[in-house]
């Protein structure tokens, strides 16, 4: 099951990636532009299987719209800093793919005519159809919407087959596997089952509409090396999540 033909077969994805994930861990720099070229070449590997691909990344590596708002600073403001934040990501990651002959389209949410397409959804996918890489900026164009829910919305809106969600552990687990070391990772698991069992996959708002849409997501770790582009082509890894909790 370790190539593109595998028993998760997609033909349109979205990829979700934080913004804290072009950042190298301890830099000082906001983007790491090495990393950006390491998360590229997966996504080009990928995409050189004949996958549509979406991305929508996060901009907590500039700024974190919640936190400003906790230490006294107007909500919307502050979520609206925020999805700046997340074009200067967008415009990086665009850099590094058309560098590597990968057409890639930057379309905001927030209309900023000079460095990005606005978000037409029909544009977006005859994108795709034409075999362009298609990142998502400036959230939803919304406050008090997170990135999660902008990578659920979009990629209903485009009719992915998957979000794959990019974090720091390895999928989803019965409990906090950092305080629990007896905490067991699901292959799979069902929508209910996660909202039984109270786990955080998502925010609310961005669970609730994978689940209503019927739209499967897989949560990876990111840091083992070529992570993406082996989930991006099937490979199992990580945690399942869909309406039966089974694969298929």
């Amino acid at each position: 099951m370790g190539d593109h033909t595998g028993t998760r077969k997609f033909r349109r994805v979205l990829l979700k990636l934080s913004g804290e994930a072009l950042r190298e861990p301890g830099s000082t720099d906001n983007i790491s532009p090495p990393i950006v070229e390491d998360i590229a070449a997966q996504i080009k590997a990928a995409h050189q299987t004949g996958l549509e691909i979406a991305v929508v990344v996060g901009g907590g590596n500039f700024w974190r719209g919640v936190s400003a708002s906790n230490k006294g600073m107007e909500r919307a403001t502050a979520d609206y800093m925020g999805m700046l934040a997340t074009v200067m990501n967008s415009l990086a990651l665009q850099s590094m793919l058309e560098a590597m002959d990968v057409p890639t389209r930057v379309q905001s949410a927030i209309e900023m005519k000079n460095v990005a397409e606005p978000f037409i959804r029909r544009v977006a996918m005859r994108h795709l159809e034409l075999g362009r890489v298609v990142i998502f900026a400036a959230g939803t164009g919304n406050p008090f919407f997170s990135t999660d829910t902008t990578a659920a919305l979009r990629a209903s809106e485009i009719g992915a087959d998957c979000v794959f969600k990019a974090t720091k552990v390895d999928g989803i687990y019965c409990s906090d596997p950092n305080k629990n070391p007896d905490a067991v990772r699901y292959d799979n698991i069902s929508f209910h089952d996660c909202l039984t069992q109270q786990l955080k996959v998502m925010d609310a708002t961005a669970f609730s509409l994978c689940m209503e849409n019927n739209m499967p997501i897989i949560v990876f770790s990111m840091n083992e090396d070529d992570n993406i582009r082996r989930a991006l082509v099937g490979e199992p890894m990580g945690t399942l999540v869909n309406a039966t909790g089974q694969v298929g």
